[in-house]
């Protein structure tokens, strides 16, 4: 890959994090207290993107892998994104919010896929040359937070303005990307490719049938955090959410370029399991936690986002891509992303607006945060607990 490609593939990749960070992070507050809408209504909002990562497979297998090159595509998706953007600023009321926000989302998550197979289409090593490249959209969804705590929009439809006028940016750059003509042209399209279902034959060992029910399940307590994690920080009074939020993905960063040394030591099990059991902890920290002394505990939750996330779903790729046979990879990963970013989150996101709802109190913050994050923490745990006594895999665990 040359340098001139390898820049071009950065910028993607930090323009394409920067305008999904700009909102969806600090969406919580203003949906919350600007806007007023119920903790459910709150949660199908968060909703909107695990449904739209649902559909999302249908369009890019139908669609983009076999008609348009990639560039194009994603081209038209982020400016008709940005155009959505614009609109739903305009909106106040959850009947016609929601349905706006969700047809964005449907543009939206789709170019997620796209960017990954456009960078790995350009690559002539994917393995060495696409983290480096990908580690520019974790800056771009840090960036993202700080501009957006420094304009002041944490709980303004200025969020979603800025991210669409990045939107309508990179639409117009996607037009320079690299031409990625379509690899598929013609032949018989079957439900069960596009939704990867030839991964199902893996879920006949017991250690990958453990392994997609844990991901699962830890995905319904997840989408606490993601959708409620703000709300919380602004309720109590902690200032400067959007750019505290952002630590989250600082130690992400870290953790990343630890992962080789703790896989080695830990293996695949121990790594899982300890990435459950920083979820778990997290949510304890913030039901202890307050915006005075216990400060401190805050931050700690926040930055264990890094072995939250690293340790458990990167880690968990990676034992999918060894577990899989060549020819199944590609499916086992679709099938792994469509369980867990689509189905645990979008159950996820029906769970804790009615939690928050139940949680309703008089008095300064508006809700029993203690009780909410009790919640979550009790489901990690449980989660936990089942994982570590019933997923075994010694043949795939690098420390056996």
């Amino acid at each position: 890959m040359s340098s001139a490609t390898r820049i071009k593939l950065s910028i993607l990749m930090f323009l394409e994090y920067f305008v999904w960070g700009t909102w969806y992070v600090t969406m919580g507050p203003y949906l919350n207290e600007t806007l007023k809408f119920s903790g459910a209504q709150i949660g199908l909002a968060y909703g909107a993107t695990a449904l739209a990562a649902i559909v999302s497979p249908f369009f890019v297998g139908m669609v983009a892998d076999r008609f348009f090159a990639t560039e194009k595509i994603m081209a038209v998706l982020h400016l008709i994104g940005a155009v959505l953007l614009f609109y739903v600023t305009t909106l106040a009321d959850f009947s016609s919010f929601y349905p706006v926000l969700l047809i964005y989302t449907l543009c939206y998550m789709p170019t997620l896929a796209l960017a990954n197979s456009l960078s790995f289409r350009q690559m002539t090593d994917p393995g060495k040359e696409f983290p480096g490249v990908r580690v520019l959209g974790t800056i771009g969804w840090i960036v993202a937070g700080v501009v957006i705590s420094i304009l002041g929009f944490g709980k303004t439809a200025g969020m979603f303005q800025t991210a669409a006028v990045a939107s309508a940016l990179l639409g117009l750059y996607s037009f320079a990307l690299p031409h990625t003509p379509p690899l598929k042209t013609g032949g018989a399209l079957t439900m069960r490719d596009i939704l990867g279902l030839d991964a199902l034959a893996l879920m006949k060992e017991r250690s990958f049938a453990i392994f997609v029910l844990g991901s699962f399940l830890i995905c319904i307590p997840l989408q606490f955090y993601y959708g409620l994690a703000g709300t919380f920080l602004s309720e109590i009074g902690v200032a400067n959410v959007e750019s505290k939020m952002t630590l989250g993905q600082v130690s992400e960063i870290g953790f990343m370029l630890l992962m080789p040394f703790f896989f080695v030591r830990l293996g695949v099990k121990w790594m899982l399991i300890v990435g459950m059991i920083a979820w778990t902890l997290r949510y304890t920290l913030f039901a202890m936690g307050d915006a005075g002394a216990g400060m401190w505990m805050l931050y700690i939750g926040i930055l264990l986002h890094g072995i939250c996330y690293d340790f458990f779903f990167v880690t968990g790729q990676i034992y999918v891509d060894k577990k899989a046979p060549p020819q199944l990879r590609g499916a086992a990963q679709g099938f792994i992303a469509f369980v867990t970013l689509g189905l645990g989150m979008f159950i996820g996101s029906l769970v804790f607006g009615p939690v928050l709802d139940a949680n309703v109190v008089a008095g300064v913050p508006p809700h029993n945060w203690q009780n909410v994050w009790i919640v979550p923490a009790v489901f990690a745990l449980a989660v936990l607990v089942l994982f570590a006594a019933l997923f075994n895999d010694k043949a795939n665990d690098t420390h056996a």
